[in-house]
């Protein structure tokens, strides 16, 4: 098993895009409370009392990531750790790049067809999580 397979990338990629989600909204926040806008103090966990726009869809976009990283985990680590890669590598970057669509999406805008856009980039991770489960189950070839 390599330590570089698409399935190892796919996870230290969903990692490393929570990373750069959490240092971006560490960046909006500090530069809130070093122009005055905000108390260091007086920002809500789920972001509404964040200014409209970019910052509230910073932090559910960054929590959207933060829902679905346990099943995404749990799949590519089971995959990783029993050896089952060659089940997981064909889409594994695939996953990976839809989680980040998923986001970007919602960074920039929630209007219906951004809305739309999202839902797709959601939609592939589902389907390719799914198809992983069967096949690492052994429910399909």
């Amino acid at each position: 098993m390599s330590t570089f397979s698409p399935t190892a990338v796919a996870l230290l990629g969903l990692a490393a895009w929570m990373l750069v989600l959490l240092f971006v909204m560490v960046n909006q926040r500090g530069l809130l409370v070093l122009s005055g806008k905000m108390r260091v103090n007086a920002f809500a966990p789920d972001g509404s009392n964040t200014p409209e726009g970019f910052g509230r869809r910073l932090v559910r976009a960054h929590a959207n990531c933060v829902e679905n990283l346990p099943l995404l985990f749990a799949v590519l680590l089971y995959a990783l750790a029993t050896g089952n890669t060659a089940i997981t590598d064909g889409l594994a970057v695939l996953l990976l790049a839809a989680r980040v669509f998923q986001s970007v999406m919602h960074l920039i805008s929630t209007s219906p067809i951004f809305v739309w856009l999202r839902f797709s980039g959601f939609l592939v991770q589902l389907l390719i999580v799914a198809w992983w489960l069967l096949r690492l189950a052994g429910l399909v070839a």
